[in-house]
């Protein structure tokens, strides 16, 4: 018995690159979103054409490459050119034309501010086809490495080192041309002319270092290769240290979708959570929402902001740093009387609010009692001070309140991590993606949109097929309904003619069939 017969390489065929790609394939579901894209209110390079010149790849073949390339863990633009030569799917999508690396490295870099609005507008598709429930989200950030060696990042300590071996292995050459000089004999003799050219490298490279030592003096540390990076715990891959970004996060709770993120320098995660979720809540379109955050969050300022925007924070308390003090009366010995603001010390006296006071960029209020202070028999167990003051964050009232409410709802907050982790284990652990190609911040968040709008991609095609859904024809019909039905009715409300049916928020009337959810 023989072997299964393939067809014969030389016999002539028609190939037709539509019957290699399904009917429900996700390359037909990256072109219909793609091309519902308004390339030019978008503001993509090439979205109009000239008279003159060479015609340019259209935006929306290379965007197509780019999405289909992250989806399947292929980001560099050598491989994604490799990909339009071999692979029929990608041959499909971009219509058979061959653009080099170059070009498909420059429309990343030249369009990296617009992939941003690329990810948000597939973000507001997922709420139109009602993947997105837009009541509670998880923040959270995580470190992704930069395109740059922590050996190229400058900091004070290291520069004077590196100053410190410079002079040594200068001091060690200028002995060599002295025993050159003084060498008798050619065959002794070293080659001088080697010597100074390597004595001249030297010397530049300590008057760069001599620069930055200049810098240093009001600049924390400076990234030699990428500008933006900066050192970071990356934590993963046994790398405490490292060249990092920090990647802010905010993932919907029905779905696990990514609904907004934020590319920063900031090694930490204070002073993020507010800006970040009033993005969130504007995307969602909702009055209200619950977000639940860790420690790292755990900003008074940031925190009550968010309470008076409508945002229901669930934040953890980090835990007290600093020495545990052995013995004595801790700040927890202190009652708080919120009601006539006043605290209770353990000798039953009462400290009063004094004055205002800065500590580590926080703003306090201070509470003490000199008089009692004075005179306390049990002084020696409080302070060595003159007198005990007690420092009180001017958001202490809020902080309290969210406190309470994470610890009256302790199964709510346990899901935190799996929301959030959900996107960083995929993207991350699965599909490999821990370094980032590009440098700078805008190129960096440009990378950051396709990775996420990838990722959400994924998760949508997923979703819908489970469902028994056609992604394409979800799509397609929410484009429908905004570029057509959604106009016309925009216009005849600004005309104020009254119609026959009625709009509300999940569905027009008049068509009870469809599923207009995007309103």
């Amino acid at each position: 018995m023989g072997y299964k017969q393939g067809k014969d390489m030389q016999q002539l065929s028609f190939l037709c690159l539509d019957d290699y790609v399904p009917h429900n394939h996700i390359c037909r579901a990256i072109y219909a979103f793609v091309t519902g894209l308004d390339m030019i209110e978008l503001n993509f390079k090439y979205a109009q054409t000239k008279d003159v010149g060479a015609p340019p790849f259209d935006p929306r073949a290379m965007l197509m490459l780019y999405i289909y390339g992250y989806l399947n863990r292929v980001r560099s633009s050598r491989r994604l050119e490799a990909e339009t030569l071999r692979n029929v799917e990608v041959m499909w999508l971009m219509a058979g034309l061959l653009p080099d690396n170059r070009t498909i490295c420059e429309f990343r870099k030249n369009n990296a501010k617009v992939l941003k609005a690329v990810f948000k507008q597939f973000v507001l598709l997922c709420k139109g086809i009602d993947l997105l429930g837009g009541v509670t989200v998880a923040t959270d950030g995580t470190k992704f490495r930069a395109n740059c060696s922590k050996k190229n990042i400058m900091t004070k300590s290291s520069v004077e080192r590196e100053l410190s071996h410079l002079d040594k292995l200068i001091s060690e050459y200028m002995n060599e041309l002295e025993k050159n000089d003084a060498a008798e004999t050619n065959e002794d003799k070293p080659d001088a002319n080697r010597i100074e050219e390597i004595i001249k490298g030297l010397k530049a490279k300590k008057e760069d270092l001599e620069s930055y030592t200049k810098r240093l003096e009001t600049e924390k540390e400076i990234s030699v290769i990428d500008p933006d990076a900066k050192l970071m715990k990356s934590g993963g891959d046994a790398r405490k240290i490292d060249a990092c970004y920090n990647v802010i996060t905010v993932v919907d709770d029905k779905n696990k979708l990514i609904v907004d993120f934020d590319v920063t320098k900031n090694p930490n995660d204070l002073g993020q959570l507010h800006d970040i979720s009033i993005e969130a809540k504007e995307i969602l379109e909702t009055g209200s929402l619950k977000n639940l955050a860790d420690s790292g969050f755990y900003s008074g300022k940031d925190i009550d902001a968010c309470e008076r925007d409508g945002i229901t924070c669930l934040v953890a308390k980090p835990a007290p740093g600093g020495k545990k003090k052995e013995e004595g009366f801790t700040r927890e010995s202190f009652i708080y009387n919120k009601e006539n603001d006043y605290y209770v010390c353990p000798n039953k006296k009462r400290l009063q609010y004094k004055r205002l006071k800065v500590t580590k960029g926080k703003l306090n209020k201070i509470y003490s009692n000199y008089s009692a202070c004075t005179k306390c028999p049990i002084k020696s167990k409080c302070t060595e001070r003159k007198f005990r003051e007690i420092e009180r964050s001017i958001y202490q009232d809020t902080l309290d309140i969210i406190d309470e409410r994470t610890k009256n709802n302790k199964a709510l907050y346990r899901r935190r991590q799996e929301i959030v982790e959900h996107p960083f284990g995929t993207v991350k652990a699965v599909w490999g993606y821990k370094q980032f190609l590009c440098r700078t911040l805008p190129k960096v968040a440009g990378e950051t949109s396709l990775a996420y709008l990838a990722y959400n991609f994924r998760r949508v095609f997923n979703i819908l097929n489970e469902q028994g859904r056609d992604i394409t024809a979800a799509i397609q019909q929410y484009f429908l309904v905004f570029s057509f039905i959604l106009p016309i009715i925009t216009f005849l409300s600004t005309l104020q003619i009254k119609t026959n049916f009625k709009l509300t928020k999940t569905k027009i009337s008049s068509k009870p069939k469809a599923n207009y959810a995007y309103f």
